[in-house]
């Protein structure tokens, strides 16, 4: 069984078919995922509960709960938790590639894998 928990919170996989993944995604206070972009999928992040920093590209901007932004394939992204409470958000995947080694980061807080090649948001 693979382990879902990471530095900056969980993942819980909703949906995984050979035309889409769906991921329900908590991120804890004052977290951030990975500066990251993928290759071979675009995403789609629905804001369920909670306040967050996003950036998109070179662009900085606020969601909350009802919200939502498309990422692009190959767009570099990250979203943290501004808020007190966990901030849960929605993550629809679509490529044709969902594999967690489709993560290519960037910048990363947890001092995980250097850019080029990595795993795990």
């Amino acid at each position: 069984m693979e382990d879902n928990h990471r530095p900056w919170g969980f993942y819980d996989v909703l949906s995984d078919e050979r035309d889409h993944k769906v991921k329900r995604i908590t991120v804890y206070p004052d977290k951030r995922l990975s500066l990251q972009r993928h290759a071979r999928r675009a995403e789609h992040w629905y804001i369920v509960t909670g306040e967050a920093l996003m950036t998109l590209g070179e662009r900085e901007f606020t969601l909350c709960a009802g919200e939502s932004v498309d990422i692009p394939c190959r767009a570099v992204h990250r979203i943290k938790n501004t808020g007190v409470a966990n901030l849960v958000f929605i993550e629809t995947q679509v490529g044709d590639y969902f594999g967690e080694d489709d993560i290519e980061r960037l910048e990363d807080d947890y001092s995980r894998a250097a850019p080029g090649g990595s795993s795990q948001q």
